[in-house]
């Protein structure tokens, strides 16, 4: 697996992460066994997977927390978004009729 930039990762889908989350796990796991038992070729390997890893979890908080939007719900949300003075006049209405 090669190393993914955030960018790159934000244009994924929840499933494609989740897969390339379960893949960089693997490739750690595969990478912790070659270094005990001492066939480790490349050392920097595991620090890139773990940082890999990282960005993954990141980007899934991000979307988690709503710090940036998920890219297949995007534009279905944009189609059952209500027009700003529609959703106006009814906060106006629900507070007209607590007040009563």
């Amino acid at each position: 697996m090669a190393t993914l930039t955030a960018a790159e990762l934000r244009n994924l889908g929840r499933d494609e992460l989740l897969s390339k989350l379960g893949e960089a796990k693997e490739e750690l796991f595969n990478l912790r066994f070659q270094a005990a038992t001492g066939q480790l070729e490349s050392h920097g390997r595991l620090r890139a997977v773990r940082k890999d890893i990282a960005r993954i979890y990141t980007v899934l908080t991000e979307r988690a927390l709503g710090i940036t939007d998920e890219v297949d719900a995007a534009p279905a949300a944009a189609e059952d978004a209500v027009p700003a003075d529609e959703a106006e006049t009814a906060d106006e209405t629900e507070k007209a009729g607590s007040k009563a």
